[in-house]
């Protein structure tokens, strides 16, 4: 039902593309990062948690309309819904069915809780189409609420040594995700402009977030080194961070997970905070769904496909040009320049 053509992914009996990587009259998109959702099209439809984040994304003039999770339309021959991907604020899996058949392509997906956005819901159909960013048994998340324990640790013992606490995560899901579950009586906290601008999207879907302000050199060094900035990769390194003193730094990520990524980053600290299903995850979606097809994008699809095939799963490779968590880190902030009085820190 859906096929691989230049433009990408393709549905011939709807005549719609999902997450295409160049413009087309009719692009149906998961979310709102910036190797699902690209601009160019004619017309958009995603979640509607998605159509603000696109529109601040794309332009404001995009023509975009946006569908309540599990509300069904008809597109050409087929029906379509949205359903939770629990990856970010307005991800989604996209069903479609055609005469009785259904395909469910997932976009990113993640499983373990995340209080910015509704939860991972299986969705069953006969091929499904996933992601294996990390689709590896090596990859395990801890608990959410163990990591964070270990972010307000790291941070009550900078404050000890009067070093503002730096981390670094996506702008767009990884930011916000962190924020919302940090302690603010701990200390003061603050974020860059990229993560800043988006806040408003997360207020108007009722996500509750401590309050942060927007961080400068100025209040930033007034904390006197009790206070925590969330900032996106691209500002790793920065004029801007070196502007706050002494900092310790910290990069939140899947990849952190191992020890040579750790040193490979260059930061004081690694949390293993991903917005990614990990092996277990992956292979609980997958069986969720009742699908007998199931095809395999970006990550390790390799090795998730060839563990399928030899688990009983109809199971191939699916090339595409999706790159989920890059491990360049800063794929998902193409134009985030901590410098730039366009998209100001």
């Amino acid at each position: 039902m859906l096929e691989v053509t230049e433009e990408g992914l393709y549905c011939r009996a709807g005549d719609f593309h999902i997450d295409p990587w160049r413009g087309v009259p009719r692009a149906l998109i998961t979310h709102a990062h910036s190797d699902h959702a690209r601009g160019g099209s004619q017309s958009y439809l995603c979640a509607k948690d998605s159509v603000g984040l696109l529109k601040q994304r794309l332009g404001s003039q995009i023509n975009v309309s946006g569908l309540p999770y599990g509300e069904n339309v008809t597109i050409g021959e087929t029906k379509v819904s949205f359903h939770p991907a629990g990856h970010v604020l307005g991800s989604a899996q996209i069903r479609v069915e055609h005469r009785g058949e259904v395909w469910v392509a997932s976009g990113d997906y993640k499983t373990h809780r995340d209080p910015t956005c509704a939860s991972f819901e299986p969705v069953r159909c006969h091929a499904f189409l996933t992601e294996s960013t990390f689709g590896l048994p090596i990859y395990h998340w801890p608990e959410p609420a163990e990591i964070m324990a270990d972010v307000h640790q790291w941070w009550r013992g900078n404050q000890s040594e009067e070093r503002t606490s730096v981390i670094f995560a996506y702008s767009l899901g990884k930011a916000q995700r962190i924020l919302a579950s940090l302690d603010p009586e701990i200390g003061p906290i603050f974020v860059h402009g990229a993560v800043r601008n988006l806040l408003p999207h997360y207020e108007a879907a009722g996500v509750k977030l401590p309050a942060a302000e927007h961080a400068t050199k100025e209040n930033v060094r007034a904390a006197h080194g009790k206070a925590l900035v969330i900032a996106p990769p691209a500002a790793d390194g920065s004029a801007w961070v070196d502007s706050f003193g002494e900092v310790s730094t910290a990069f939140a990520s899947g990849w952190m997970l191992l020890r040579g990524t750790r040193r490979w980053r260059a930061v004081d600290r690694g949390f293993a905070i991903s917005d990614h299903a990990d092996w277990d995850g992956l292979v609980a979606s997958i069986r969720a769904t009742c699908a007998e097809r199931v095809l395999v994008t970006h990550g390790y699809s390799a090795a998730l496909s060839r563990w399928l095939g030899e688990n009983g799963w109809q199971a191939e490779v699916l090339q595409t040009r999706f790159e989920g968590d890059s491990s360049e880190e800063a794929a998902e902030e193409p134009n985030v320049q901590p410098n730039s009085a366009t998209n100001p820190p």
